[in-house]
């Protein structure tokens, strides 16, 4: 008989989000902890500075989701995070791309089907909702 291996099934629901701002950090990690969904956060300076190793946070978390937003300069970030999604750990992984300028990011890179999220206060459902939809379709 097959069953889940049990860690894996406790880390089916982990969600990490990186940001540049910690007050919106915070801001998703709440609304999705309210929602039941364990998450986990790093400061996209701090992948910047080489302060933290993506690759490593994956590994350690093995988040299913991440909610990663993409600020300018959008080409030198749209190549890190092509390369980072190409390594073993975050194949295993969805992303929801936040942005707050969708139009700019689309046009420089193509279609990224990312979120854009203007202004505060953030519609943050938006991006709960799109976390939620990433979740099952990895069911």
């Amino acid at each position: 008989m097959d069953t889940e291996d049990p860690e894996r099934s406790q880390n089916k629901r982990i969600i990490a989000v990186f940001n540049s701002s910690a007050d919106t950090v915070e801001m998703l990690r709440t609304v999705l902890e309210r929602r039941g969904l364990h998450t986990v956060a790093g400061s996209i300076p701090d992948l910047k500075k080489g302060e933290l190793d993506f690759i490593n946070f994956l590994e350690h978390h093995k988040p299913t989701v991440i909610v990663y937003d993409m600020s300018p300069p959008y080409e030198t970030n749209w190549a890190f995070l092509r390369l980072v999604r190409s390594s073993e750990p975050a194949k295993q992984c969805r992303f929801v791309l936040t942005t707050t300028n969708k139009p700019a990011l689309d046009k420089l890179v193509g279609d990224t089907g990312a979120l854009e999220i203007i202004g505060k206060p953030y519609d943050l459902q938006r991006v709960v909702d799109a976390v939620e939809r990433a979740l099952a379709d990895g069911s």
